[in-house]
């Protein structure tokens, strides 16, 4: 099946803690049906020093799945994805505006 979200798409948080908030994929795990978006679903994670970083409490971003993600489209509201053929290519379009993605 096509990814209907990729890496660099700016997504809406859809449900959770961070429902609502806006951000960009910076990873996407297929198998595992999840996303890591910039800036949401932070967790603190402890990590020892060393002689290359700092070490102490920073904060991560943590994958959220799939599909409590929406894709925001032009006028920044979110959209389902569809997929058409353009010519001989198939292409992502945006449900709400018709837009090639």
């Amino acid at each position: 099946m096509a990814a209907k979200l990729k890496k660099g798409d700016k997504v809406v948080v859809l449900a959770g803690k961070d429902k609502g908030k806006q951000g960009e994929i910076t990873q996407v795990m297929p198998k595992a049906g999840k996303a890591v978006v910039d800036g949401i679903n932070m967790a603190v994670r402890h990590t020892r020093q060393t002689q290359t970083s700092q070490g102490g409490r920073l904060p991560k971003a943590m994958p959220i799945d799939l599909s409590n993600l929406a894709l925001l489209d032009k006028n920044g509201k979110a959209t389902r994805v569809g997929f058409r053929m353009d010519g001989d290519k198939k292409v992502r379009f945006a449900k709400t505006t018709g837009d090639v993605i």
